[in-house]
């Protein structure tokens, strides 16, 4: 195996997780796939001679990506593309309980990164970083440009920004796996009520083109109409973890052919996508559950 062979396995190995930092400092799918990229390009060309930990020198470049690109957002007055579960990029490492996966990522959900919008760009690296990836300060110092001490402030202020904020989503995952299942079980027997109490009034089905050809709408808003939807189906949807978070897949023949990704705040179902589009179904880490 050449070096470069090399190089790409390991970066590969580590490619989960430098995706999960970069999402939750950019909050944009796609920009955490730029940063990515540039740390893969920086690792192509300066090698790895010298490095120990290969997992905790990408980090710090893509640390020092985002940071780059936050303050360039922020310059210009730019807002990220808004989360949407629609285009999950939370994934569980081999090996992880996946029961625990969906607890990790309820931390991540669509509310907290609105959170993490509000931060400046050092704040938010600090606290990703040392919160969520329990990076020490020492090492962080140096990519915000700032003394060990300096950096644990700015995590601090930013945690504190965090917990004062009333949109944290519920963190518990075991919860929303529940909402989901009751949703499953009211679906498949039809039980129309029962699918009201699950859904928040508001609620919105959407639906990318690849199920909208198979004739779903593309688009259907309100508790009513969205339990209208799926009364008496969804009988052959399996549990599911969708890049760590709850959800539900029908897999024919062992294949998964369409994904339910759930939104959940206040105890109901807020949104739900449903994704058949197969390249995107192949990008997504899914662990169907025994249910």
């Amino acid at each position: 195996m050449g070096e470069q062979d090399w190089l790409a396995e390991r970066f590969e190995n580590n490619r989960t997780r430098l995706r999960a930092v970069a999402y939750r400092m950019l909050g944009s799918p796609s920009e955490a796939d730029d940063a990515v990229q540039e740390a893969w390009l920086r690792l192509s060309r300066s090698g790895a001679n010298g490095v120990e930990n290969l997992g905790g020198w990408l980090t710090t470049v893509v640390a020092r990506v985002c940071l780059d690109m936050l303050r360039s957002r922020k310059s210009r007055r730019e807002e990220p593309l808004p989360a949407r579960l629609s285009e999950p990029i939370v994934g569980h490492e081999e090996g992880t309980d996946p029961e625990r996966e969906v607890l990790l990522a309820d931390s991540v959900g669509s509310a907290l990164l609105v959170v993490l919008q509000t931060l400046a760009p050092a704040e938010r690296v600090a606290f990703v970083l040392h919160d969520m990836f329990a990076v020490p300060f020492d090492e962080i110092a140096p990519i915000v440009g700032r003394s060990p001490a300096a950096a644990r402030q700015l995590a601090s202020r930013a945690r504190r920004r965090v917990q004062g904020s009333s949109t944290v989503p519920d963190a518990d995952g075991n919860r929303k796996r529940e909402i989901v299942d009751a949703f499953l079980a009211a679906s498949r027997g039809g039980d129309f009520g029962a699918l009201l109490a699950v859904l928040d009034p508001d609620v919105v089905l959407r639906v990318d083109r690849a199920a909208a050809k198979v004739g779903a709408p593309s688009e259907v808003r309100g508790a009513a109409a969205v339990a209208e939807t799926f009364s008496g189906r969804a009988r052959a949807a399996q549990p599911a973890l969708v890049n760590g978070l709850p959800g539900l897949v029908w897999a024919p023949g062992g294949r998964p052919r369409m994904i339910f990704g759930f939104t959940i705040a206040g105890g109901r179902i807020v949104a739900i996508d449903l994704i058949a589009d197969r390249e995107r179904i192949r990008q997504l880490d899914l662990s169907i559950l025994s249910g």
